[in-house]
């Protein structure tokens, strides 16, 4: 069972080189293999959840070389959680693409699973390099698949993109290097070992590698200032590729939590982003209703509700303690799959519109209009956060949390609120647009090939509806995962044993 742990990196990275040697190959072969490889991935992260939950950390040692000397992957139950989250995605993603998005472009289904292998590397490994190699891996494959399709607008995303994210990585590498020449280690445990223990001459220094890494992990969550790229590179990115691209902005988001519970949580540098999370957070939940309100076309809004999610998630994260962490991790999967079904979503209106595309002007003739704006205002009820669906579970939680830090109440309550407010207005009138200033096409009923290609989007809906049937046992689960995190000791033991430095 502790050969587990790795399945979820080495699945997609094999998948990838078969893939690539079999470029050659029928479509139908590459589709068969890409999805096999995604049920192997989705079948193997249920059983590593399940197994951290019942028993302790995994810790898999790469060569037989031990912590901190070796390179480690460490499954906690956040990382697991994580793994699932990125399977589920990628199986609806895939499900959509198959649809003949793959064929926009080459090698589809080489980059998406070394997007995968990126993606999972880097919520499983317990060395903050190799956590940089995962980021440029899973940063590398997303540049392929941003372009996917071709198009002088994905190329200018695409070139923002790249431009930004080199300099980020160009800061990751001067904050690892920061905390080599310190403390002479980069396996995470270790790490927060000698950071608790610094003295005063090495505060210094660890506090800067710190503050980078947090501009760095804020720029990959695109949180405010840093989240101007995302909005271009998600409204122009295919749509299978934008959903999956979703749970992108999630890994800065872990990594933050990382961060500030792990190699931060404790010693005289414990309270580093106290000052910096919440009001960005804040802020970047603020700015994204702007944007959602002031969109002009639907997949450019969808992009700025993603912007939405991550100031709310880190939000949870900065109230902290068990019920503002626990809420953020059930908050995350929710705002993950609801972002993405409406990626789908604005791509089968979009194709049915014609010259109008996913533009907000009304009198575009729709087929098809009664079925799509059932499903449009479901999704948008989901994000919206409206009861009785998980956005509002997941909301109310974050409000609950929030009572436990007064002085930050009023703030959190008065923008979450108004937030969420704001965006049913946006949404409402965005519905109104598209669907009821519409005329209805001529052969306008349902067919079945509509009823297929919306099935993925019914599939990330209904694993929305999954957060609200099992709110009880998900909970319990995320409360979990945070007790866990609040004591960094129980991942330290589990990584370094009795070999600590």
């Amino acid at each position: 069972m502790n050969h587990l742990v790795i399945a979820p990196v080495l699945l997609p990275l094999v998948a990838g080189i078969v893939l690539l040697l079999l470029r050659g190959a029928p479509l139908p072969l590459q589709r068969t293999l890409s999805m096999i490889a995604i049920l192997a991935q989705a079948g193997a992260a249920v059983l590593l959840l399940q197994s951290v939950l019942e028993g302790p950390l995994r810790v898999y040692a790469l060569g037989n070389w031990q912590a901190p000397f070796g390179i480690v992957l460490v499954a906690d139950p956040l990382a697991a959680w994580m793994v699932l989250i990125t399977a589920l995605l990628a199986l609806f993603a895939l499900l959509y693409a198959l649809r003949g998005g793959d064929q926009a472009g080459r090698h589809f289904h080489v980059l998406f699973q070394l997007q995968l292998f990126g993606l999972q590397g880097a919520f499983l490994t317990g060395d903050l390099f190799n956590l940089f190699v995962f980021f440029e891996i899973l940063l590398l494959a997303s540049y392929g698949l941003l372009l996917h399709g071709s198009g002088p607008h994905r190329s200018r995303a695409g070139l923002h993109f790249v431009v930004l994210n080199l300099a980020g990585s160009t800061l990751f590498l001067f904050a690892i290097g920061t905390l080599y020449g310190t403390f002479g280690t980069l396996n995470m445990a270790d790490l927060a070992v000698h950071v608790a223990r610094a003295d005063a001459d090495q505060q210094s220094l660890a506090r800067l590698a710190g503050l980078l890494l947090f501009g760095v992990f804020a720029l990959k969550a695109a949180l405010v200032p840093l989240h101007l790229w995302l909005p271009a590179a998600y409204s122009a990115a295919t749509a299978p590729v934008a959903a999956l691209f979703v749970i992108m902005t999630k890994v800065g988001a872990y990594g933050i939590l990382r961060l500030d519970v792990l190699l931060y949580g404790e010693g005289p540098l414990s309270n580093l982003l106290d000052a910096w999370l919440l009001p960005l957070a804040l802020l970047t939940l603020a700015l994204g209703t702007l944007g959602v309100m002031a969109s002009t076309h639907l997949r450019r809004q969808v992009a700025w509700l993603v912007v939405i999610s991550v100031g709310t998630l880190l939000t949870a994260f900065a109230i902290g303690g068990v019920n503002g962490i626990a809420a953020g991790l059930y908050y995350l999967p929710h705002t993950t799959f609801a972002g993405a079904a409406f990626f789908l979503l604005a791509d089968s209106l979009a194709r049915r519109r014609g010259e109008h595309d996913d533009h907000f002007v009304p009198h575009a003739r729709l087929a098809d209009r009664r079925l799509l704006g059932g499903i449009f205002f479901i999704v948008a009820i989901l994000l919206a956060g409206l009861p009785p669906l998980s956005g509002f579970i997941g909301k109310f939680l974050i409000l609950r949390a929030a009572l436990d830090t007064p002085a930050a109440t009023a703030w959190v309550l008065a923008i979450i609120l108004g937030g969420s407010l704001l965006t049913i207005i946006a949404l409402a009138r965005s519905g109104s647009l598209i669907f009821y200033r519409s005329h209805p096409a001529e052969h306008g009923t349902a067919t079945g090939q509509l009823w297929q290609e919306l099935l993925p989007t019914a599939g990330l809906i209904m694993l929305c509806l999954g957060l609200v049937v099992a709110a009880g046992p998900i909970d319990a689960i995320t409360r979990l995962i945070a007790e866990q995190l609040l004591q960094p000791e129980i991942y330290i033991q589990a990584v370094l044993g009795g070999t600590r430095s």
